[in-house]
């Protein structure tokens, strides 16, 4: 069963995405704030596939903090994130904290559903490399991806990614030295149906400088192609 944590303290909206996600095949757990949701996240072991958090929560937690918490636990659980349509600064911290994604009030199911989808998609691809003992691994100078653990070493010490950055990591080790523009990226990552915006790459990209470059400011690695996109250098 496809398991989803839903964290939202208005509860027409709450009913209405658990109602629709229901319909889409997934066991839906329900929270009003962000101290309930990490309680339920810990009763249940962290068995969860996808989380769907509003920012703007009550309590000591809002969506950020409770994004922050869960990342710090999982590096594989899908992350999305609810927003206003005023709250951008609060979308791109909530990718800097770890979220995979957002949807910005008011959505449709079908949108809805199509971003849960996706990100569910990437989170069993990822548990089955595991089951089967995936082993493959690609190496691109210092760096070393391990398809099956889904690792990131450079020069043989991890680097904790998300279901996102490796993803991105594995589309740039497949191409290396070949500029990848934006709408690539977006699609190969995110799928042919996102709907949403080109930025969410960029700040994936800003995170992912930060870990894998010894300048983030001065990246070597992943580089810039102005007007089109990035590409990976080795």
């Amino acid at each position: 069963m496809k398991r989803i944590l839903v964290a939202e303290d208005e509860q027409t909206i709450r009913e209405f995405v658990v109602i629709n996600l229901k319909r889409a095949g997934y066991e839906c757990f329900e929270a009003s704030n962000g101290e309930e949701a990490l309680e339920i996240y810990e009763k249940e072991n962290g068995n969860f596939d996808v989380a769907i958090l509003d920012i703007m929560m009550p309590g000591a937690y809002d969506g950020l903090a409770v994004c922050q918490q869960l990342r710090k636990k999982s590096g594989s659980i899908g992350i999305i994130m609810l927003t206003a349509r005023t709250q951008e600064m609060d979308k791109v911290t909530g990718l800097m904290m770890g979220a995979d994604d957002y949807v910005t009030k008011p959505f449709s199911p079908s949108e809805l559903v199509a971003r849960v989808d996706a990100i569910y998609r990437r989170v069993a691809i990822a548990e089955m490399r595991m089951d089967n003992n995936f082993k493959e691994e690609i190496r691109s100078g210092e760096f070393s991806l391990n398809l099956r653990s889904r690792a990131l070493m450079k020069r043989g010490k991890p680097i904790e990614l998300t279901q996102v950055e490796f993803q991105i990591m594995e589309y740039f080790f497949s191409n290396p030295g070949t500029a990848l523009d934006r709408t690539k990226i977006l699609k190969h990552v995110w799928g042919e149906a996102y709907y949403g915006e080109e930025k969410i790459v960029d700040v994936n990209i800003r995170r992912l400088r930060m870990k894998v470059e010894d300048d983030p400011s001065n990246p070597k690695h992943i580089v810039t192609v102005w007007g089109l996109g990035y590409k990976w250098e080795a």
